[in-house]
């Protein structure tokens, strides 16, 4: 029972006591008293006042002197501030923490609550390897699992694979005829980078077809389009042809700045909407293109040529993001494939039909009508009867539920698809779908390197894999210049900097709120003085370093030692941060944020470096090995393993390893 739910506890029974009236823990306000004042942990009183009919000062002395009447063990004194119940916590409660800690296997965690949740993420394509992107959506994902798992839920980790589709098949056909044969095996390339590759070639050549077909209609030349195509490109490049000439001419005749002109910067906008219009269909019509529209057609008639293409190429890929997530330290517990659900939905849809929830249009295509709810009107299903992404997820989201009844369902996706997710919901709502009520959107901020945005199709993108392999090298390199790991052997080595690196990288991407964006620099990440993983983790290293010169016998005793008498103030402080763990654990499940715990764990790692090199007259106030008494030595070699126990668990909730040494 952690120090605020007894308070809450106690609170309650004296509230009774005092006013016949019955009140619960959740009507308790406990706070951490604010420095300025003294006792550590506060009440609100201004609650009771309308019980006790009393002022607020009144109210406060009457429950606190209950406090200590009825809780002798846990209260040694009070002081009323106004409306607030200062409350100061026996010293015997923090000893006694401090000694029952040890026998914790698993710090902070609570038992099962009965509460089932899925968290899903990582949710990468099949045509180009992990990226930055993907490791703060990895590592986001799988930190809030870890903490939801520590509050007592069942968790079912889950990944849904999207491995089918135009995207997929733009690999497939840049591969079947430009990669001569060539295999992971062969080329000793990762398989998903292989793959990724050809993707890249892909839309290579489409820029090249496409920039060359822009030139003939822009020439005249529409025999390339047909029909109702061939009317609209016809439309488009005339009307732009059109604006170009009077753009030129009101820069001809303009004297002030062209770019300060409100008709010109006009004509700038509709021309660059135009330009992309005109883009976007030279790209549909190029030929590359128009053999992967093919393709997708082929794959989704089942046609055994493309679909054995099909399964190897993914294959490779599987195999290369299983050495990525390894790499990276998260795991799955499902996998969902989108070639097996993107048909799912379209039950939904007949059924929604029926329900009169979802309606026709004209062209046969199935919509739902959002506008009463402050959105608009929703595709669900083409006029030619195929499936859109949302039929997909609505599908997907059914059996998901119908496979473990969860409570809560939880996607981990960037903020960019945030109005898909409210409208995912809200369909699912409509329909009454049992799973709509569980239904979140973790959403997080893009991340991007100092040197701005990624981007996939022009091959821009920092890959996982050299990111993770750069942080590392920095690792090294850093450690090696501090010039302390003379007697580590190469494996030993090598696990300090992948620990180092990996775990740098994890903490800077989950140090932030997940809703802001982050700008990563790799260099700033690793800072062993910053607001950083290695920083925490040297402090750990430290403290076991300290331990390891104390004797196992002293050891031993300390653990079954409860310290008798009156806290020094830094023992007090380190003891209470402890045992604030499970409640830091409760906050970052309610936040969703794995930041609540970065953010405790680096003060807690500064509170104890403060706690060890405090000096006054030249002597450190809380030596260890050099304490002035036994009593004194045993409490502090609780004290540190106490904190070495919560760092290595806080970093572990974010899936950051802690190195014995460094």
């Amino acid at each position: 029972m952690s120090i605020v739910t007894a308070i809450r506890k106690a609170a309650v029974e004296a509230v009774q006591s005092l006013y016949q009236q019955a009140v619960g823990e959740q009507d308790i306000a406990v706070n951490i008293t604010k420095p300025e004042f003294e006792g550590e942990y506060t009440i609100v009183v201004f609650p009771f006042t309308k019980m006790s009919r009393q002022k607020p000062e009144e109210t406060g002395q009457a429950i606190g002197e209950t406090l200590l009447r009825i809780a002798p063990g846990l209260f040694s004194g009070f002081n009323v501030v106004k409306g607030f119940l200062n409350l100061n916590i026996a010293h015997q409660f923090w000893a006694t923490f401090s000694q029952k800690a040890h026998s914790i296997e698993q710090l902070g965690q609570k038992p099962a609550n009965g509460k089932k949740i899925m968290v899903e993420y990582s949710s990468p394509n099949t045509n180009k390897p992990l990226h930055l992107g993907h490791l703060r959506n990895n590592f986001l994902g799988y930190s809030v699992a870890e903490i939801l798992k520590a509050n007592g839920y069942e968790v079912i980790k889950a990944n849904l694979v999207n491995d089918r589709g135009i995207h997929i098949c733009k690999s497939m056909l840049a591969w079947q005829l430009y990669a001569h044969g060539d295999t992971p095996a062969s080329t000793g390339i990762k398989g998903d980078h292989l793959v990724g590759d050809y993707y890249v070639k892909f839309e290579s050549v489409l820029r090249d077809q496409a920039e060359g077909l822009k030139i003939r209609v822009f020439d005249g030349d529409f025999k390339d389009f047909d029909g109702d195509d061939r009317e609209k490109i016809e439309k488009l490049t005339a009307a732009f042809q059109k604006l170009e000439t009077e753009k030129s001419k009101l820069e001809k005749a303009g004297n002030a700045d062209d770019s300060k002109n409100p008709e010109i910067n006009k004509l700038k906008e509709k021309l660059s909407k135009l330009k992309d219009e005109i883009n976007e269909m030279c790209r549909n019509r190029t030929e590359i293109m128009q053999q992967a529209k093919i393709m997708l057609q082929q794959w989704e008639a089942g046609n055994p040529e493309v679909r054995s293409l099909w399964a190897m190429m993914n294959q490779w890929v599987y195999d290369g993001f299983e050495e990525t997530y390894t790499r990276m330290g998260v795991d799955f517990d499902k996998y969902y494939f989108e070639s097996d659900t993107y048909l799912l939905g379209k039950d939904l849809v007949e059924e929604g039909l029926r329900k009169g929830v979802l309606f026709k249009k004209e062209d046969n295509s199935v919509w739902i009508d959002l506008t009463a709810d402050g959105l608009d009107e929703k595709l669900l299903l083409r006029g030619d009867g195929t499936s859109v992404y949302m039929t997909q997820d609505l599908g997907t989201a059914r059996l998901k539920y119908n496979d473990y009844h969860m409570d809560q369902s939880i996607y981990v996706v960037a903020d960019e698809q945030n109005y898909h997710f409210k409208v995912l919901k809200l369909i699912l709502e409509k329909l009454g779908e049992p799973c709509a009520a569980g239904i979140y959107h973790l959403s997080y901020g893009m991340v991007e390197l100092p040197f701005g945005k990624m981007k996939s199709r022009e091959g821009t993108v920092v890959d996982a894999d050299d990111l993770v392999e750069e942080m590392i090298a920095t690792a090294a390199q850093q450690t090696q210049e501090l010039g302390k790991v003379k007697d580590f052997n190469k494996d030993e080595l090598d696990q300090l900097y992948y620990t180092i690196g990996v775990g740098a990288m994890k903490f800077f991407l989950l140090k932030v709120d997940p809703k802001k964006r982050i700008v990563f620099d790799p260099k700033d990440s690793i800072d062993l003085h910053g607001f950083t993983a290695p920083f925490i983790q040297y402090s750990y290293a430290r403290i076991k370093s300290i331990l390891r010169d104390i004797p196992s016998a002293e050891i031993e005793k300390a653990n079954s030692f409860v310290f008798e008498g009156n806290l020094l103030p830094m023992e007090k402080e380190l003891i209470m941060m402890c045992e604030q763990f499970e409640s830091i654990i409760e906050d970052a499940a309610k936040e969703m944020s794995p930041s609540v715990i970065a953010n405790y764990t680096f003060n807690l790692a500064q509170s104890f470096n403060s706690f060890y090199a405090k000096k006054e007259q030249g002597k450190y106030v809380y030596s260890i090995v050099d304490a002035e008494n036994e009593a004194a030595k045993l409490l502090r070699i609780q004290i540190a393993i106490l904190t070495a126990k919560t760092i290595q668990r806080a970093l572990q909730l974010m899936g950051i390893l802690v190195p014995e040494r460094m």
